[in-house]
């Protein structure tokens, strides 16, 4: 609705070609994008003192672009009152969590597959990644390491995205059929036996070793069951990140007129129900 009350999709909808599909309740692309120019780290599913970590050589380089590149408001000044854009509280279920699953246990037979990662931001890296792996066997088990994990080996503030909104963006995949939320770092010989786990796959990213010596994937290369997966796509997290930092200022003036026109409609919307109130 724009600020004169006209429904902005009254052609479309006139044309009989207007369908609207529900968006994830708490989950605003503006707040991923804050996160990721401000370096933020509230967004963690944990108490802050377990992100105490110290800032390495390429955090510092990141917040020296920003510095160079001005403004670190993410175009949100103290007037900013959008109830869309200027805020985003996700609030996780378990009927959020139903509703993004396929609900299906594997066969008797069936050849399990397992990866595991952080599957920040979720792009068409993981989506290739996913599909050659999920051609390897019958059913794709997928191990979401916690915050704390992917930031003890990613810096920074990753994850962009906390756990359980990364859960939901992986289980939205139609080549994932289960995910295990919290996965160990470690591949353990207790997972690998639970879940009846044929092959496990890692891609092009380096392995990161636990305490800088456990290799994480030592129980499945013992096992013969690891194999190293290209998924012929370069695109990352980070390349992302990189990308929304560099075109910061572009961003800030977008999020600044979203937020205008936001204002400006739920202000005319809340004018209509009044008016419809005293008719």
């Amino acid at each position: 609705m724009t600020a004169e009350g006209v429904d902005t999709y009254h052609l479309v909808k006139s044309a009989n070609r207007y369908k609207e599909v529900k968006r994830t309740a708490g989950v605003s692309t503006t707040d991923l994008v804050g996160r990721m120019l401000l370096l933020t780290r509230n967004h963690f599913r944990q108490g802050s003192a377990e992100y105490d970590i110290e800032k390495e050589e390429k955090l510092l380089k990141i917040q020296q672009l920003q510095s160079r590149l001005g403004s670190s408001n993410m175009g949100q000044d103290s007037t900013a009152k959008s109830p869309w854009t200027g805020c985003s509280q996700f609030l996780p279920t378990t009927q959020k969590i139903i509703q993004f699953s396929d609900g299906k246990s594997p066969n008797p037979g069936d050849k399990i597959v397992y990866v595991a990662g952080a599957f920040d931001l979720f792009h068409v890296g993981h989506l290739d990644f996913l599909e050659k792996a999920s051609k390897l066997g019958d059913y794709l088990i997928v191990g979401l390491h916690t915050d704390p994990v992917v930031n003890s080996y990613k810096g920074s503030n990753y994850p962009i995205m906390n756990l359980h909104e990364r859960v939901l963006s992986v289980l939205a995949c139609k080549f994932v059929n289960e995910v295990v939320i919290g996965a160990p770092y470690c591949v353990t010989e207790e997972l690998l036996d639970h879940f009846k786990i044929d092959v496990v796959c890692h891609g092009r990213t380096p392995i990161s070793l636990e305490d800088g010596k456990i290799d994480p994937y030592a129980v499945p290369k013992t096992r013969a069951i690891f194999e190293l997966l290209d998924s012929g796509n370069d695109m990352t997290t980070e390349r992302i990140v990189e990308r929304i930092i560099s075109h910061r200022l572009e961003y800030e003036r977008r999020n600044q007129a979203k937020e205008k026109k936001e204002i400006e409609a739920f202000e005319a919307l809340q004018r209509q129900k009044q008016t419809q109130k005293a008719g």
